[in-house]
């Protein structure tokens, strides 16, 4: 992806929202479009880690993702 669109990819005001299911408070979340697609090519290391992570274990640790507006 080049630049500007990683730009506009941030300026999206979204996020994939994996929120857990054993503690309150609890959740991980990645900017995303307004579909819910996140930009793997764009996140760190560590947050694709934490990406994957999250998506494997939907069910047993975190709830099905949810899209959430961020107020910018």
């Amino acid at each position: 992806m080049h630049s500007q669109a990683v730009q506009a990819h941030r300026a999206s005001g979204y996020v994939l929202r994996f929120q857990s299911l054993f503690h309150e408070g609890r959740a991980l979340a990645f900017e995303c479009d307004a579909g819910g697609r996140v930009d793997l090519d764009a996140m760190s290391e560590r947050a694709r880690l934490n990406y994957l992570y999250a998506r494997t274990v939907i069910g047993r640790d975190f709830a099905t993702p949810f899209i959430e507006r961020t107020v910018h």
